[in-house]
């Protein structure tokens, strides 16, 4: 062994922890290479059991190692100062302390117990940290709620929510932090700063703030939010937070944690402790999760917002020159005739598998992210109204949608990203939301690979994306036939493109008509106008009121054939927007389309 490469990799861990630390154990094994010399090193407070400390000992290899340190008699005064909150225990904090218990490492990693590895871990720990504290990666559970983003800016201080890192997988140049004092600095802000939120993982964001080499989001890919990772392009996969498959069902990635449990003795417990794992306690993880999201939210509006730059001004101008040329690519699209195409780039997309949606959220875990995800919706909805980024100044027609007992296609014209949050609300206002459900057609892109907090509402918002996969279409549609027998609403754009502040009705396609005509349902139009404001949003164009004109249903004949329904149909729809237009503006409907041979 000699002259070979040793990496240190420590867990901190209870004795509850220890199924999950062996499939952890069990992941890296499998993918570790004999070139290296790992050295695990568990870190616990005299609550691991002899019998559990021998059945990770199992895991020993001629080039791997497994050392329990009981930091009972080194913790002293320390322990009394952590605090914790709903699931973690003080295990959690023991990372922080690495850097002065083990002074004879320059560099280690530090892992969770909740992940999956699916390449050498070497190749983490060899990252070159260019003189930086910490390596770690973006944490996608901050980057999809707002109250999280703003939380990670205001209360801890880091210059962007992308910046936050996630402290469950972590390079750690310990002797950079024992240079800079790191441990001095904890317990000073452990004494003078109480972070109620992310707790030990804020605290090393904000020691560590200016000073972290941000890692591909592969070495730490969660399973809610964020782009959807190819199989060959994982690296590994931590099942953070309450996104957990030994309690859940329908997580992302789960099929890879589920592989490496097979292999393990503990395979029998963990699936006693998802048997044994009840409603009510589901339940009282996910009321957590609703409340540590009020608690993000209660912290950041209790902080003012210092962060207007000087160069806003120049943004907000350069914004206006991208929207420029925006309205020149309208004009030019509308000039060619090829109205169904977006102007904005779409996010780039992979083929949405049928495995990969569940339209009808029979899972568990789909039904508590739509849970949370419409919550935050409702907020966020909230929020671009009371801000005036959503101005809705007048819904006419109201008592056709309310008077709708069945069923029914909502089409609307589509102009902006907030237009879905003004058809939601007036959905609302309307009553419907006591008896049925809002679902939205998207496009698959957004579903699979559109960022951030949109990109969490895309998934998770009642939403059905499209696919081009064919499998997953015959999925989609058996869901809208569904649904719509149920007796819910789908909002879907029967223009198929976006154009920004287009006021004309554009032509339309055939599909929403024909889930109509196939279901035996009624479209309820929906055309909406607009006028500019007298604010000046930041992209320095007027920001829109909004007129949503809510037209009679149009319902299909029931002794029509469905193509002669989907045509009809169709044509009826398109005709009411183009009177709304026309009598709201004052103008006709023109297209300046040049007629070719």
């Amino acid at each position: 062994m000699n002259n070979i490469n040793e990496i240190p990799i420590f867990f901190t861990i209870d004795d509850n922890y220890i199924p999950f630390l062996a499939v952890t154990l069990q992941s890296l094994v499998d993918n570790y290479s004999t070139q290296n010399l790992y050295k695990i090193i568990v870190l616990y407070k005299k609550n691991i059991t002899e019998e559990n400390k021998n059945r990770i000992y199992k895991y020993k290899r001629e080039n791997l190692n497994i050392e329990f340190v009981d930091l009972e008699s080194k913790l002293g005064e320390i322990e009394n100062k952590l605090y914790t909150r709903d699931y973690y225990s003080k295990s959690t904090y023991y990372r922080l302390l690495i850097p002065e218990l083990y002074p004879e490492y320059d560099k280690a990693l530090y892992l969770d117990s909740d992940i999956v590895i699916l390449t050498d871990i070497a190749n983490l720990y060899n990252v070159d940290l260019e003189g930086n504290l910490i390596g770690a990666a973006p944490d996608e559970a901050i980057a999809n709620v707002k109250a999280f983003q703003e939380y990670a800016e205001k209360v801890v201080g880091v210059e962007s929510y992308s910046k936050y890192f996630n402290a469950g997988v972590l390079v750690m140049n310990l002797k950079g932090l024992r240079e800079t004092k790191f441990q001095d600095k904890f317990l000073y802000l452990l004494e003078t700063v109480k972070y109620t939120v992310a707790q030990d993982q804020d605290y090393l964001n904000r020691i560590c703030k200016g000073k972290v080499k941000i890692l591909d989001g592969a070495w730490d890919k969660m399973p809610i939010g964020g782009k959807i990772l190819k199989e060959e392009e994982l690296k590994l996969l931590h099942f953070n937070l309450i996104s957990k498959p030994w309690l859940f069902e329908g997580i992302a990635y789960e099929e890879y944690f589920w592989k490496y449990a097979e292999k393990t003795e503990f395979i029998e417990d963990i699936k006693k402790i998802k048997d044994n794992y009840s409603e009510e306690q589901k339940v009282k993880d996910m009321q957590a999760g609703d409340n540590l999201i009020a608690t993000a939210q209660k912290e950041a509006d209790c902080v003012g917002n210092d962060r207007v730059k000087k160069e806003d001004k120049a943004q907000i101008h350069e914004k206006a020159k991208d929207r420029l040329a925006v309205l020149r690519k309208i004009e030019e699209l509308e000039r060619q005739g090829k109205f169904d195409i977006d102007v904005e780039d779409d996010p780039p997309t992979i083929p949405l598998k049928p495995e990969n949606v569940d339209y009808l959220n029979k899972k568990s875990m789909s039904k508590v992210k739509t849970i949370v995800a419409n919550k935050v919706g409702e907020k966020f909805l909230n929020d671009l109204i009371k801000n005036n980024k959503l101005i809705i100044k007048e819904i006419k027609g109201i008592e056709n949608m309310q008077n709708v007992q069945s069923g029914a296609m909502v089409t609307c014209n589509h102009f902006n990203p907030y237009d879905c949050f003004t058809i939601e609300k007036v959905f609302r206002i309307s009553g419907q939301e006591k008896n049925r459900k809002l679902h939205k057609v998207i496009r698959e892109g957004n579903y699979t690979n559109f960022p951030g907090l949109y990109g969490f509402f895309f998934r998770n918002c009642n939403t059905l994306p499209l696919s081009s996969n064919k499998r997953t279409m015959v999925e989609f549609m058996k869901a809208v036939d569904k649904l719509l027998q149920k007796g819910d609403f789908i909002l879907i754009y029967p223009e198929q493109s976006m154009w920004w502040n287009y006021r004309k009705p554009k032509p339309l396609k055939h599909g929403a008509f024909k889930l109509a005509a196939r279901s035996k349902v009624p479209v309820i139009p929906i055309f909406i106008t607009m006028q500019d404001s007298n604010m000046i949003g930041e992209d320095g164009f007027p920001i829109q009121e909004y007129i949503v004109n809510i037209e009679k249903p149009i319902y299909p004949d029931e002794n029509a054939t469905e193509r002669e329904n989907t045509d009809n149909m169709l044509l009826k729809n398109y005709e009411i927007w183009k009177k709304v237009y026309e009598d709201f503006y004052k103008i006709p409907l023109e297209y300046k389309t040049e007629n070719k041979e």
